[in-house]
């Protein structure tokens, strides 16, 4: 017998792995399959080699739990250990004896997990003792047992092992009893193990039998060994992606395409990534994507590995060059994961641009559903994006489909301003926003339908990519102003009738929750309707990005922003406005004239003002003056309101502008159908 104290550079080593080696201690499991795997692989490439002469036999890796003894064993008839190796491996803290088998069989050796050599150690994280049962398949070995109790002191000594492999035994502690629970157990080896190269077997599979499930005589064997990302695309179907994919994320609609993935060099990876169907109401998951090293489980949280915007994709991605700290629960950034990024994101940009070239109608029926993924490529990868120009997709409202370089060619005649732009127009909502779509295409022009919910921020970037191009919203504005080509018309109003006329439509406006509404003039034609609410094209587009982007409260606080565009063409305003004239010139234009002189005495006592500075006296004249034109002003509003409250067809046009942009609702809609009612 041995007995002997393990090479640590400190007695408080135990304490510290127990702790803080892994941030999940469930993550011992994995690591002691993972060594009885590597344990295994190592067995088949001696074989191959012909170092090993033996019988290979039934190699597998099995994981027993028994409740009444308390432990939990992993075994494996790989290679196994004599006490040299122990000592060597087992004694020596964190000397991996996967890095120099590696070194030695670099060319040929089947998938060898462990990279640090610390991987044995986490099983301190949950026993209060291991034992380590060995023999190992050299000639003439003799078998060994390993105890340690969590302490550095350790025993060695002769075994009782008559079948080449380990057994590791852990007496589990009174904090980890969890890890005695058969289901505990298998659930995490399909997390971690599911799709390891050699069997893992965990218990006996069960079949209901008498009214409840019952266990057989057959090994549950808990992985796949040969996963679908791993064979060769030419030798796979479509159900086989289908069926690995529901494997995968159980009860989810079936994907509408995938990537394989498959590169040797400058970095070696693997895997299928899926496209599934999104929810317009998306949330950019951290789990979608299982990364893997060599088949086992290492994180399900991606970032760094693939570019944030594929955070919406599903899948796998295997790959050994990617490095990972002593948990593998991290990864690290370096410019061997840069390069496996950048990878990733030529080839999906590329298998997009193959589907949209080989089936331009198959694309287009999944726009829709992909188009979200893309937009979201494109405002967050430069390079992505690059690629993207050229199979990003538009849509109408008449739905049809346009590629970027398209849908320019289609406009520019019709919807290029005097400035030289090609303006886009677009709706955020073909419904609510018909009429103005039906302004905007009776005139000969197209509209977008960016009803997305990163269409928002979709129509900056196309600005910002597409050269001489503005994109605005249908309803910002009257039809004649949307597109701005040098021939609107003037309105034929005298300032005392848009003076007269403003205070009319003002005195009537509702109040509108949050919103602020301008009156202006516009003279849209005899056949547009009276009056129309538009919205500010810089406000909407920076209230709608605060809605989904932290960081925009000040956009999000403040009112919309809206004009009530009064049509002085419409036969309806011209016949008010003529009407006014008789009712109120006489009344109102003493005043306006008397504003008039006041405003011009205060100007000119300014401009006499040595430097800007008015005398006391003048300062006591200039109050005068402002007093009385406030006055004034107040006298000519006063009059014009109690004009226009008894004229109910202001309130109609106002209603009808609010109910045409959805503004209309509650006491106010129910006046307006009363009203309307009673002037049938």
């Amino acid at each position: 017998m041995q007995k002997g104290k393990i090479g640590v550079t400190t007695e408080n080593i135990f304490p510290v792995i127990k702790k803080f080696l892994y941030s999940d201690h469930e993550i011992f499991l994995r690591e002691l399959v993972s060594n009885a795997v590597d344990a295994t692989q190592k067995l088949r490439t001696l074989s191959g080699f012909g170092e090993f002469k033996g019988e290979l036999g039934t190699l597998d890796v099995r994981v027993t739990v028994d409740k009444e003894a308390g432990t939990l064993t992993v075994s494996d008839r790989g290679i196994g250990m004599d006490a040299d190796d122990l000592d060597k491996y087992i004694n020596q803290i964190a000397f991996s004896g996967a890095e120099e088998f590696l070194a030695k069989y670099k060319d040929s050796a089947n998938s060898i997990i462990g990279h640090f050599g610390l991987g044995f150690y986490s099983a301190f994280m949950v026993a209060k003792k291991v034992v380590v049962s060995s023999l190992s398949y050299k000639d003439g070995a003799e078998p060994v047992r390993w105890e340690c109790d969590g302490s550095p002191e350790y025993i060695m000594e002769k075994g009782d092992r008559t079948d080449r492999g380990t057994d590791i035994i852990l007496y589990i502690d009174d904090e980890s009893k969890q890890f005695l629970e058969q289901a505990r157990v298998d659930a995490l080896l399909r997390k971690y193990c599911r799709f390891l190269p050699v069997p893992v077997i965990s218990g006996k599979e069960e079949e209901w039998k008498d009214g409840r499930m019952q266990p057989t005589d057959r090994d549950k064997v808990v992985n796949a060994t040969a996963p679908l990302w791993l064979k060769k695309p030419a030798d796979l179907k479509d159900d086989d992606y289908l069926k690995f994919y529901h494997e995968l994320y159980p009860g989810q609609d079936d994907p509408m395409f995938w990537i394989h993935l498959n590169v040797d060099y400058p970095f070696t990876l693997t895997g299928v990534l899926f496209f599934p169907k999104l929810k317009e109401n998306f949330e950019v998951t951290k789990n979608r994507i299982q990364l893997y090293c060599n088949q086992v489980f290492v994180t399900d949280s991606v970032e760094g590995v693939v570019p944030e915007f594929m955070m919406l994709l599903q899948g796998v991605i295997d790959s050994p060059d990617i490095p990972l700290n002593v948990s593998r629960s991290y990864l690290q950034s370096d410019t061997a994961v840069k390069k496996i990024s950048g990878y990733i994101t030529k080839k999906v940009s590329g298998r997009l641009a193959e589907l949209f070239t080989a089936d331009r109608a198959g694309f287009e029926k999944k726009w829709d559903d992909i188009k979200i993924f893309i937009e979201y490529g494109m405002l967050t990868d430069e390079k992505f994006c690059d690629a993207a120009m050229k199979f990003a997709l538009l849509r109408d409202t008449e739905n049809r489909y346009f590629t970027l370089e398209e849908y320019r060619n289609l406009v520019e005649a019709e919807q290029t301003d005097r400035n030289g732009d090609v303006v886009y127009l677009y709706t955020t909502d073909a419904e609510a926003q018909h009429n103005y779509i039906q302004a905007a295409t009776a005139r000969g022009y197209d509209v977008l339908l960016l009803d997305g919910r990163l269409d928002s921020h979709f129509v900056g970037l196309l600005e910002q990519k597409v050269p001489k191009t503005r994109l605005v919203r249908v309803d910002s504005g009257s039809v004649d102003s949307l597109i701005d080509k040098g021939d609107k018309k003037t309105v034929d109003l005298t300032p005392l009738q848009i003076n007269e006329m403003s205070t009319i439509f003002r005195s009537q406006m509702p109040e509108v929750k949050k919103a602020q509404i301008v009156v202006e003039f516009e003279a849209v034609g005899a056949d547009a309707l009276p009056a129309m609410l538009t919205q500010n094209e810089f406000m909407s587009r920076m209230k709608a990005m605060a809605a989904m982007q932290p960081g925009m409260d000040f956009y999000a606080g403040l009112p919309d922003s809206y004009n009530l565009v009064v049509n002085t063409e419409h036969p309806l305003v011209k016949r008010m406005a003529e009407e006014a004239s008789k009712a109120l010139d006489s009344k109102v234009q003493p005043l306006a004239d008397r504003i008039d002189t006041d405003n011009a005495a205060i100007e000119a006592l300014r401009n006499d003002a040595p430097d800007g500075k008015l005398s006391p006296d003048n300062e006591l004249r200039v109050a005068d003056l402002e007093k009385s034109v406030g006055e004034s002003r107040s006298e000519q509003e006063k009059i014009v309101a109690e004009y226009a409250a008894t004229l109910p067809v202001v309130k109609q046009v106002i209603d009808l502008a609010l109910l045409q942009a959805g503004m209309l609702k509650g006491e106010a809609l129910s006046a307006f159908v009363r009203r309307s009612a009673d002037m049938l």
